[in-house]
């Protein structure tokens, strides 16, 4: 047994930031629990390879929902990390902050001090943004984000060309003041290389005296005093250890890992704590609660001209492709190849962009399989701030017991007229003229799918997770509340959440870089320094969004 002034569990986005910034004094012990091994692996540190680690047992939790009654039953692959870096290391490495006014709703939520502009200069410590840091930018922060191969294919142009012709506006930076239009799309990649939370932040300190990391680790429960948070008990090399703390235990383990651990140590709802045989400890009925997710799907066309990914295929051009990046970290392999995109809202009437896309010139899997023979190109589009809520949880008192995990995916209505619309305006962008040169016949959803009733089938087939799972263990001052504004547990002292488990709703966008942004705004509230001076800054919107679904005039 050993004790630690800081026990932080789960070594992902967020629990790499804090093991950085609490362990910044040399003071602080600190130690930092992983249930996976390195990330250095090629498959991970390749940007191109990002379909491999996903998939991939030994660096992915492979978590699967119930039957989702809203999606004809089907289960639903739920990837989460389990390595150094957590999802920051098997993710797309797509990097987007969010709407200024998604911050506002978590405010309004009662996350009280969460409003865009107290969480600005805390995205702008976390980033080394590429072009330089200014008003909106980071320049000198750990992560890396740049814009991949500056779309030197000519189809990322067409797609943001096309936007502009349906009448949308031009962003060149969705992560500055205007996020809604069409433009280039940001990714976590520095020196051609995948710039997860890890190599940001971990690897430049793994060496502290004063920080202990431990992977392969499986945390089994929050050892408690009373109402207070004194250590953890875990498994290593098939031992039973546990680490004591007189400070802080805390939770990063992610939006399905975390409202796990705290089941199983007893806090949360009372009665589907007894139910599956776990003493209740503290009842707090949100844990597991609220959870949210983005849905997308692919809309495919073959492509006229042999200019796509799809030409690369092949294990010769792949190897020419792998040599390239390992001797130069140049071409292909320094891409996600989401290299431009957009946000639009899906309707007149919403305020802020609902709708993400991320366009790609390859029509493929995110396996890395392709759906037929020939060149093609996709885009993924999504419905970004959906109404539907699902759980986590618990389904025995058997720590190691993978939870059940229920989405309910389209049970809102709202959701299923976001996916029309995803439909219908997608059409109408990529029959622009700014395609006639490239865009062929329809492969998905196919021409024939036009009506409510054929649009809602599709989506019901077609539709993935974004792997975005999120707000299990939101933050705010009702009931079904798990944290306060503070991150700390409600009714416990000594233990915090720091992940996207947070989060009081889902942003639109990716969430790797708001739970970076959170964990580096909760490594000040725990250490007690008081936070970086709010920015108010300008933020562009359309000023007659209740009237019209699209300007591009803003």
């Amino acid at each position: 047994m050993s004790s630690y002034d800081y026990i932080i569990v789960g070594a992902g986005s967020a629990g790499c930031v804090l093991a950085n910034r609490l362990s910044e004094d040399p003071n602080n012990s600190v130690l930092l629990l992983e249930t996976g091994g390195s990330d250095k692996s090629i498959f991970i540190q390749m940007p191109t390879a990002l379909s491999i680690p996903m998939n991939t047992d030994k660096y992915a939790w492979q978590f699967h929902s119930e039957p989702e009654p809203y999606l004809d039953n089907r289960e639903m692959h739920c990837p989460r990390g389990k390595v150094l870096g957590g999802s920051s290391s098997i993710n797309g490495m797509v990097y987007v902050r969010g709407h200024a006014e998604d911050f506002e709703e978590w405010e309004a939520c009662g996350a009280k001090g969460w409003g865009y502009q107290k969480c600005l200069p805390y995205f702008k410590r976390a980033e080394s943004w590429y072009l330089g840091g200014d008003t909106h930018r980071g320049g000198s922060g750990p992560l890396g984000v740049n814009n991949g191969n500056e779309m030197q294919n000519p189809l990322y142009r067409a797609f943001i060309k096309a936007g502009e012709q349906a009448g949308y506006p031009i962003t060149n930076d969705y992560n500055a003041a205007q996020q809604e239009g069409f433009g280039p799309m940001h990714m976590t990649v520095k020196g051609g290389k995948r710039c997860s939370a890890a190599r940001a932040y971990l690897d430049p300190v793994k060496d502290r005296d004063n920080l202990t990391i431990l992977t392969h680790v499986r945390v089994h429960k929050i050892l408690m005093d009373g109402k207070r948070a004194v250590g953890v008990s875990y498994r290593k090399d098939g031992n039973m250890h546990e680490a004591r703390t007189d400070n802080n235990v805390i939770l990063s383990a992610g939006s399905i890992g975390s409202p796990q651990l705290l089941q199983h140590s007893g806090i949360g709802d009372a009665e589907h704590l007894k139910s599956v045989g776990i003493e209740c400890v503290h009842n707090l009925p949100g844990v597991g609660e609220n959870l949210q997710d983005h849905l997308e799907f692919y809309f495919q066309y073959r492509c006229k001209k042999p200019i796509t990914i799809n030409g690369k295929l092949d294990w010769f051009s792949k190897g020419i492709i792998g040599a390239k990046w390992f001797f130069f970290k140049k071409g292909l392999g320094t891409t996600n190849h989401f290299e431009s995109c957009a946000f639009i809202r899906s309707k007149a009437g919403v305020k802020w962009p609902d709708m993400q896309y991320h366009f790609m010139p390859a029509a493929i899997r995110y396996d890395g399989k392709s759906a037929f023979d020939g060149h093609g190109f996709q885009v993924h589009v999504g419905h970004n701030k959906p109404k539907s809520r699902g759980f986590v949880k618990v389904q025995s008192a058997d720590p190691e017991q993978a939870p059940k995990i229920q989405f309910n995916y389209l049970k809102a209505q709202e959701d299923i007229e976001g996916f029309r619309a995803c439909v219908r305006l997608t059409r109408e962008i990529i029959d622009q003229s700014a395609f006639d040169e490239y865009r062929d016949s329809e492969i998905q959803p196919g021409e024939e799918v036009k009506t409510d009733e054929e649009i809602d089938a599709f989506v019901r087939k077609a539709v993935e997770s974004a792997y975005h799972p999120s707000c299990t263990c939101k933050m705010g001052e009702d009931e079904m509340a798990v944290v306060d504004s503070q991150t700390r547990v409600r009714g416990l002292e000594g233990l915090h959440v720091v992940d996207s488990s947070i989060f009081p709703t889902i942003p639109n966008g990716n969430l790797n870089g708001p739970t970076i942004m959170v964990a580096e705004k909760a490594a000040d509230m725990i250490l007690g320094n008081p936070p970086l001076p709010e920015e108010d800054v300008p933020v562009i919107e359309d000023s007659n969004w209740e009237s019209q679904q699209r300007s591009n005039q803003l």
